[in-house]
């Protein structure tokens, strides 16, 4: 009797712990769209703006899910930065070729052409997006959804967003606005660097505010997600993470890119791409990795842990060369302001090197650096002393106002 008993209770739990896991499983729009047997799109020809991260979670992409879907002519696709099935290499720049697998016209969004032309469009009745973002202002993909809703509404086609989870969650904001004068491929909207939102959200806003050019409106419709709350990371979802971008390759690469990123386009610091930890470390030849990894341990910041590294990348600016400085051990990204711990490190790099004017070495630099901050304050105001403390203010000065302001799009709760 006592075996049965507990092989029921077992049995019991193992149901009701397979119950909380469908549960907390989440459906993608695409995934959505499916399931609602393509009702959206049904005798529609569509044009596909994707990438690899495009797929549903059996890894089967987008692209061929819609060239197979009933009563729907896949007639385009559109390639971002690393093109639609990730051909190309970061930067790299492509025109125009047809996909192997479907015989479909890729037409490149990342290159001359940043915006669909009327040409690109002639044969489609709906704009379809679908990519995977990474909750950050400066990475290209939410600016290129920019562009195609632009189009969209230029020539009088629908836009349909199927939308994707935020990896850095729903409740984190960092970063100032961007200001005018510095618009650009990754700064095109006045968000925070960190916004907190879906893509889906992000249309939506972008969309019903007049941040597109010209204050243009498409006609816009947002697949939502099923099962995502905003208190998810991605880890949460139970989807499988397709590299977004080659530096990319987790999901949890997300907020390392956040921490170090900014600092990396000066080209004075490793910020990992070339070895195997791209984003998760800040290095120099110059650095002691003990005493630099001492230093930002002092500081006490709550979820993250800083460990002496020694490394030589195997390709990119610093090949070959021996680095020293620190691995980046996050253990929870909403207890420190991720956009600040690289400002953070260079002030302690400043008190360890005074003799190491960082600006001034980068100064063929400074242009893009402002435009991925959204303007010259923030480098203006820090390296003029290198401390953190000049520019905290600024990092937050915006989010409680975008809180506000966004909360009027959420598609989740």
């Amino acid at each position: 009797m006592f075996i049965r008993t507990l092989i029921m209770v077992l049995a019991g739990a193992l149901s009701l712990s397979a119950q909380n896991s469908s549960q907390t499983t989440v459906m993608t729009g695409i995934e959505v769209l499916q399931a609602d047997g393509f009702k959206l799109l049904k005798g529609k020809r569509v044009g596909l703006i994707t990438n690899p991260t495009g797929v549903d979670r059996t890894l089967k992409s987008s692209i061929d899910i819609l060239h197979e879907a009933p009563e729907v002519t896949l007639t385009a696709l559109y390639g971002p930065e690393h093109g639609v099935r990730g051909e190309y290499s970061a930067g790299e720049k492509v025109t125009f070729y047809r996909d192997e697998k479907t015989g479909v016209p890729v037409y490149s969004l990342y290159g001359k052409t940043r915006k669909p032309t009327a040409e690109m469009l002639a044969d489609v009745d709906v704009l379809v997006y679908d990519i995977q973002d990474i909750g950050c202002r400066s990475y290209t993909y939410i600016s290129t959804m920019g562009k195609a809703m632009e189009a969209a509404a230029e020539h009088g086609k629908k836009f349909v967003v199927l939308d994707r989870p935020n990896p850095l969650g729903g409740h984190k904001i960092e970063g100032p606005l961007v200001e005018d004068g510095f618009y650009s491929l990754v700064s095109n909207f006045p968000i925070p660097y960190v916004y907190g939102l879906t893509c889906g959200e992000v249309a939506d806003l972008v969309n019903r505010e007049g941040y597109l050019e010209n204050s243009a409106r498409c006609d816009l419709t947002v697949v939502p997600m099923k099962g995502w709350k905003r208190s998810m990371k991605f880890e949460d979802t139970k989807l499988p993470w397709v590299p977004s971008s080659p530096h990319i390759p987790h999901a949890y690469s997300a907020p390392y890119y956040v921490a170090t990123g900014v600092l990396g386009e000066l080209g004075v610091i490793s910020e990992g791409v070339g070895y195997t930890l791209p984003f998760q470390v800040l290095a120099a030849e110059w650095l002691d990795a003990q005493k630099i990894s001492d230093a930002m341990n002092a500081r006490g910041l709550n979820g993250v842990t800083f460990r002496p590294l020694y490394f030589k990348p195997y390709y990119a600016k610093w090949q070959g060369k021996m680095l020293q400085g620190f691995q980046i051990h996050i253990s929870d990204a909403d207890q420190f302001n991720l956009m600040g711990l690289q400002f953070m490190f260079l002030e302690e790099v400043h008190k360890l090197h005074p003799d190491m004017d960082l600006h001034s070495m980068s100064e063929d630099r400074h242009a893009m650096f402002d435009k991925v901050t959204g303007s010259t304050v923030i480098r203006e105001r820090f390296f003029k002393n290198y401390r953190y403390a000049d520019i905290e203010a600024v990092l937050d000065r915006d989010v409680k106002d975008f809180r506000k302001l966004s909360k009027k799009y959420y598609l989740y709760r």
